[in-house]
């Protein structure tokens, strides 16, 4: 009987590497996002954290459209996370789309679960969209590799910024580039992104498996 466990224990061991190793080469086959890359996987529905089920289509803004991957656990979002907060409320208020994504598979850590989204989500006073990638293909869609991770897309539904929030996670005091407001802003003036793409950091995404 013990024999027997061992076996069955062995192979879903053996199973949860190779379906992660997959993943993981799939995930580097994904191509970079590109300057003027569109706006893409629009009509998706995804459930937002109060229960309605959205597109990127029906939260597109006319200023542009803002969009996160992100999740509940990362180190690197919770540092974020305050800034994304007053970001998403205030430029959500200023024609801009805002809609945050979690493509992260729960069954990897569970404090990425939708209901553990709907009560971060109320914590923190997101007035924005938190919805539920369930089969991280809209991650896929837009080869993001990381949370959090921006895509901004100007009003045409082009690629205008790629990267991190600013240029200081741990101290807010000590940032220098406010590479997303400065894009928002350039956006909303009429003017040229000042930087265009940073590389992104964070966590990496926990892609559920492709069926």
């Amino acid at each position: 009987m013990r024999l027997h466990c061992r076996m069955i224990t062995a192979f879903l061991v053996l199973l949860m590497l190779t379906t992660a190793m997959a993943q993981e080469k799939k995930s580097k086959k994904m191509r970079a996002p590109r300057m003027g890359d569109p706006l893409r996987m629009t009509e998706i529905k995804m459930k937002n954290v109060d229960g309605r089920e959205l597109s990127i289509a029906e939260v597109a803004g006319e200023k542009g459209t803002l969009i996160i991957f992100s999740c509940n656990s990362c180190p690197w979002v919770i540092a974020w996370e305050d800034r994304i907060v007053a970001l998403g409320n205030t430029y959500q208020n200023k024609g801009f789309g805002v809609m945050v994504i979690n493509p992260n598979d729960p069954r990897v850590n569970a404090e990425d679960s939708y209901e553990v989204m709907q009560k971060r989500s109320e914590e923190r006073g997101f007035a924005f969209p938190y919805v539920v990638d369930a089969t991280s293909d809209v991650a896929r869609a837009y080869g993001a590799t990381r949370t959090p991770e921006v895509f901004l897309f100007d009003q045409d539904g082009r690629l205008v910024y790629h990267g991190v929030i600013d240029d200081n996670a741990k101290d807010p005091k000590k940032i220098e580039a406010h590479y997303l407001r400065d894009a928002m802003e350039a956006l909303i003036g009429g003017k040229k992104i000042p930087v265009k793409e940073t590389k992104s950091l964070g966590c990496t995404i926990k892609f559920r498996a492709e069926l």
